[in-house]
């Protein structure tokens, strides 16, 4: 079985499906990740070579994290990153927020025909926090699984807001200020996430924890990764030890289970 995971960024996949991924290969299974822009807009290093672009350095992150998942084939669909919600850039020329939606989605789709792809994972319907090309990812994935002749099955990646609302008061009540609320509108005015009631799939990744954390570990030249890497281990481990997937049309209720393998 292959599994085609679309991500907008490089170093999304470390936060969101790297566990999940790591299980499938772990389980023979065949996996894809398909990037939609370069991260052009992301941190400069600052020991970039002259020359180099940050894009250039961030393409190299993402094989070396490919590696650590187990990925089988890394693909770039072409497209400049757009920024954050908001910014000048999400009308730039190029920028994915700004593409085509059909003209993306046909080479999505040209990628999961060459794979037979029977899973084609993406983003919720906001993006989980509503980031430009975190929208149109979902947009560009439902397309793609429309025109592509294999008819793959749709999984969302998202963040469970119930359970992120739980550990916010399990925090609260130990003396510990998690310094933002749950349920606090982002930028696309929508909270983070989804709320548990539509969440299919409740994905353990704590078994390959280690290696999700070396996948973060691949594209340290970020500043919002190294954030996430100074983190006491118990809080990385409880941020990051499940993965949840909605999967539009499936019955209602959430899975303790894997569908990746």
């Amino acid at each position: 079985m292959t599994t085609v995971f679309f991500h907008a960024h490089p170093d999304d996949e470390s936060t969101q499906t790297a566990g999940s991924m790591i299980l499938a290969s772990d389980a023979g299974q065949r996996v894809v990740l398909v990037y939609a822009t370069g991260g052009e807009h992301g941190t400069r290093p600052a020991d970039l070579g002259e020359g180099r672009t940050v894009a250039e350095h961030r393409r190299g992150e993402a094989l070396a994290s490919a590696k650590v998942t187990g990925t089988a084939r890394v693909e770039w669909l072409g497209y400049t990153d757009s920024g954050m919600h908001g910014w000048e850039e999400n009308a730039a020329e190029g920028s994915f927020h700004g593409a085509d939606r059909d003209e993306a989605a046909r080479r999505l789709a040209a990628i999961l025909d060459e794979e037979d792809a029977a899973i084609l994972v993406c983003y919720d319907w906001h993006g989980g926090y509503g980031h430009p090309d975190h929208v149109q990812v979902n947009r560009v994935a439902h397309r793609a699984a429309q025109m592509a002749a294999t008819r793959p099955r749709i999984l969302e990646v998202t963040m469970n807001r119930d359970e992120m609302r739980r550990r916010f008061a399990e925090a609260r009540e130990a003396g510990i200020d998690p310094g933002w609320e749950v349920d606090k509108p982002m930028e696309d005015g929508e909270p983070i996430g989804m709320p548990e009631a539509y969440i299919r799939w409740h994905v353990d990744v704590s078994s390959v924890l280690d290696r999700k954390r070396a996948t973060l570990e691949c594209h340290s030249s970020q500043e919002d990764v190294q954030g996430m890497l100074v983190m006491d281990p118990e809080v990385y481990a409880a941020a990051f030890g499940a993965e949840y997937y909605a999967e539009p049309g499936a019955e209602p209720g959430m899975i303790s289970a894997n569908p990746f393998v």
